[in-house]
């Protein structure tokens, strides 16, 4: 490392025991670099730079955890160029200003070029980003941008024009079990494949979250190094706050309003309804419980449940108390008698607990919007089939992640107007069959 270079605005790096297990573990060269073989390979441009010691500006583009800042120190530990590290989340344009005006001078006076590493270059405003340009340009610099959003949004034209883009994948599962495993190595702990790969499925591809967590859990793997998966959860799981003893008959009666509506019954709706009131609670949080009822409770078995709550929550806003206790009745009658389905409370849960374990799944790249020619050039809406030019508006194609089957979890209740959208799918169903046989 030259002895001149500059980690400005960071802390230093430490050096002692208390080195996150993430630092310790992190490649100190691109050969140890996992899942970006792209990146890697033997005759890839990022390879011939750093191999060359000739660097052209570029920007990494990928998801937390997925090599962004391992790549930048690797430059930064073998260039025998000037180098700057820059916190977009602390730096401000006064900062910029004054480590460009020492590149300007070390290039005019020393034919010297500093390498300017920007960590969250999103972060940084356009003012900041035009800050860079002329240095760019002059040669004076050597921009190498981080960022987990899409440049094409958050990189100014200007300076993304003069920068390659290397994208950078979502680390699998494999590599990621590979790198909890040198972190069970690095720590002393006794290897559970099963816990291996609990880590790296939730770890959303991340592996600085891996070892982060990983870490968390040594001092309960020293005491039991085969603890169960669902111990481990309970811990790494945020905790939940409870409500307040106090407010106990609050959250009571609420939930009686709730399940008398459940069970179909207006009076004793009415009865709990006029406690809540009568007691001075705030009818917008009663207001805002049946809005939600009616789409747990009653959703599609009757569209116009949720119609009639958000017209009563605008009487609510509107008239207030005492005047909106009727529109609060009337409502209370119209969700207890209304039809009950819980399809599309359970469909959401459904399709909740698989997106979190596989939010690291890629949207795929035909159902990709490209508003730019960097997204275009990356195959982003290449192959999508425009529904409306095809018989029937269907051209049936797959919209779940490249990783999944197709899941069902919306399945209409016998109710209602469910019945109706019972049919509609059902439509679309025989339609596709109908496709699958040409």
């Amino acid at each position: 490392m030259n002895s001149d270079q500059t980690d400005f605005l960071e802390e230093k790096e430490i050096t002692d025991r208390n080195v996150p297990l993430a630092e310790k573990l992190r490649p100190r060269s691109l050969d140890e670099v996992l899942g970006q073989p792209a990146l890697t390979a033997p005759d890839s441009p990022l390879r011939k730079m750093i191999e060359s010691d000739e660097y052209q500006s570029f920007i990494l583009w990928g998801p937390p955890g997925s090599g962004k800042t391992t790549i930048a120190r690797i430059i930064e530990n073998s260039t025998k160029h000037r180098f700057v590290r820059f916190s977009a989340v602390l730096s401000s344009i006064t900062d910029v200003k004054a480590v460009m005006k020492d590149a300007d001078y070390m290039h005019r006076h020393q034919n010297q070029t500093t390498i300017v590493f920007i960590d969250e270059i999103h972060r940084f405003n356009k003012a900041q980003q035009d800050a860079f340009l002329p240095y760019v340009e002059s040669g004076a610099i050597v921009l190498i941008g981080a960022t987990t959003e899409n440049p094409s949004f958050e990189v100014i034209p200007a300076l993304l024009s003069r920068c390659h883009t290397f994208v950078l994948q979502m680390l699998s599962e494999e590599d990621l079990k590979t790198i909890i495993r040198k972190g069970y190595e690095s720590l002393g702990l006794e290897e559970d494949e099963d816990i291996i790969g609990w880590l790296a499925q939730q770890s959303s591809g991340d592996a600085r979250r891996a070892l982060n967590q990983l870490e968390l859990l040594v001092p309960y793997f020293k005491k039991e190094p085969h603890k169960e998966i669902k111990q481990l959860a309970t811990i790494l799981e945020k905790k939940t706050l409870y409500y307040d003893k106090d407010r106990e008959e609050h959250y009571n009666l609420i939930s009686a309003l709730h399940k008398s509506l459940r069970g179909s019954d207006p009076q004793a709706g009415l009865y709990w309804l006029a406690r809540m009131l009568e007691a001075g609670e705030d009818p917008r949080y009663i207001v805002r419980r049946l809005i939600r009822f009616a789409s747990e409770d009653v959703g599609l078995a009757d569209p116009q449940a949720l119609v009639q709550a958000i017209a009563v929550k605008e009487a609510v806003l509107f008239i207030g108390m005492p005047e909106a206790s009727t529109a609060l009745a009337q409502l209370v009658v119209y969700l207890a008698t209304a039809p009950k389905s819980n399809s599309l409370y359970t469909a959401y849960e459904a399709a909740a607990e698989d997106a979190r374990k596989t939010s690291h799944y890629g949207v795929p790249f035909h159902i990709r919007n490209a508003p730019t020619k960097l997204m275009k050039d990356l195959g982003y809406g290449a192959g999508y089939k425009y529904d409306h030019d095809f018989d029937n508006k269907y051209a049936y194609q797959k919209y779940f992640p490249e990783q999944m089957e197709e899941k069902t979890y919306y399945i209409p209740g016998e109710f209602g107007f469910e019945k109706e959208i019972a049919k509609r799918i059902q439509w679309w169903i025989k339609l596709r069959q109908e496709k699958d046989k040409k």
